[in-house]
């Protein structure tokens, strides 16, 4: 160490003293700054900067207590809400939309932005109250949503809900996902430990920011499910090549078969069967007999959707039925297929209405012959009962065609990659 030390101090003594350099004295001319600092403070203190705000509206919001959550404090806001139709209607009262504020750094309203959407047309409500010279104007617009894609996947430890909102994924998205794969998961009793799903979906946004509701829950593009070991996939593919009603779309195994069933497995999203279809001893009549449908275990306003497209044939009150919606599936020579959705809180239908697969008919309830709040659910066939289970099973789409071939494959190649790094992220968040 000793000689690596002297060697070092050898090498560095044999560069020049740096008091033998020559030196060299420059001078040069500053030019004096515009505005002496004390007049740049000044002009400093007369800056003004605007402050920015989201948050989502509660059903319980007052025109105060929403500006105020929002970090504003303006009397003359408050009362133009209050007073103004426009305002008033797309704000108070309002729960889930999304608003964000603009103010000034007096914390005075400048402008206020809500978004909402109304329907099923791919567009959005925007409400825009500005300040003017003239006091504050209140407007609403409409514009179109915007689609991104996004990847998610989860592994279940005790339900698929949690699974999902541990992973921030849409009620809306893992709604679908049953869907997709109710004909092959027993989505009700058969989840075990350990089972894992991926996902790719479109998600829905207006200005640039995700907004929430039921009419705005983008399409799953494709899914993976391993469920008991086994593993399960489907993707969203539209026939380029298809015309008419052919050219709906549908899901699809990875290799190119069918997942659509001309009738979802159960009108109600999470939830179970009560009585099935079966002989069963009658809570009211207190005798045996055939239970001639299904009844769903739910509470009160839980949303009821049709199982297939169709036309609302009854939507009232009938007998021991309560508030009951009848649905004609398939009028023609084949004979007519009916379902039916009985004890309803509300009907969300009125009859010759034209419906499709998946829409709010109505909501659970307890009204007629029922001693709890639950949804009867039946399946007729020319008249004469059958089981709903046994009928969902059964597949009306057509084969993919020779033409949509290359089409289909090329998009499932771009889907298994895009499923596999859904995938990998949920693996390298848990490491």
């Amino acid at each position: 160490m000793l000689c690596g030390g002297g060697g070092a101090f050898a090498v560095a003594s044999f560069g020049p003293d740096p008091s033998d350099l020559p030196t060299r004295q420059v001078l040069e001319a500053v030019q004096p700054l515009a505005a002496p600092p004390a007049e740049q403070a000044d002009a400093l203190d007369l800056h003004h900067f605007r402050l920015f705000r989201s948050d989502t509206t509660r059903s319980s919001d007052s025109a105060d207590a929403l500006l105020k959550r929002l970090g504003i404090a303006d009397a003359g806001a408050a009362a133009f809400i209050r007073k103004d139709a426009t305002a008033r209607q797309g704000l108070l009262g309002r729960a889930g939309r999304s608003v964000s504020a603009e103010a000034s750094d007096t914390h005075e309203l400048l402008k206020l932005t809500a978004r909402w959407t109304t329907d099923t047309s791919g567009n959005f409500q925007r409400l825009v109250i500005e300040k003017t010279a003239q006091g504050f104007s209140s407007r609403v617009e409409t514009a179109p949503l915007s689609a991104s894609t996004r990847l998610g996947s989860g592994t279940i430890t005790s339900t698929l809900v949690e699974a999902a909102d541990a992973a921030r994924i849409p009620d809306g998205v893992i709604s679908q996902m049953v869907d997709i794969f109710s004909g092959d998961i027993d989505f009700h009793g058969g989840l075990h430990k350990g089972d894992r799903f991926s996902v790719v979906y479109q998600t829905l946004e207006a200005d640039g920011e995700p907004i929430s509701g039921a009419n705005v829950t983008g399409r799953v593009l494709s899914a993976d499910f391993v469920n008991r070991g086994k593993e399960f996939q489907a993707m969203w593919f539209q026939d380029p090549t298809a015309t008419g009603a052919a050219n709906k779309g549908g899901y699809y195994t990875l290799d190119g078969r069918s997942l659509h069933h001309a009738y979802l497995k159960s009108p109600v999203e999470f939830t179970h069967i009560t009585s099935g279809f079966s002989m069963r001893y009658h809570p009211i009549l207190h005798i045996w007999k055939k239970h001639l449908g299904v009844d769903y275990a739910g509470p009160i306003g839980t949303p009821v959707r049709t199982v297939a497209d169709g036309v609302v044939e009854f939507a009232g009150v009938q007998n021991g039925y309560g508030n009951v919606v009848y649905v004609l599936h398939r009028p023609g020579p084949d004979g007519s297929h009916t379902t039916v959705y009985a004890h309803l809180s509300q009907i969300n239908v009125k009859k010759g209405e034209r419906v499709s697969q998946g829409q709010n008919v109505g909501r659970i309830g307890q009204t007629g012959w029922a001693t709890g709040p639950h949804l009867h659910f039946e399946y007729r066939v020319n008249g004469a009962y059958e089981d709903p289970v046994a009928i969902a099973q059964q597949s009306d789409t057509a084969p993919l065609s020779a033409a949509a071939k290359p089409a289909f494959d090329r998009l499932a190649a771009s889907m298994r990659l895009q499923l596999a790094a859904a995938a990998s992220v949920q693996q390298a968040s848990a490491q």
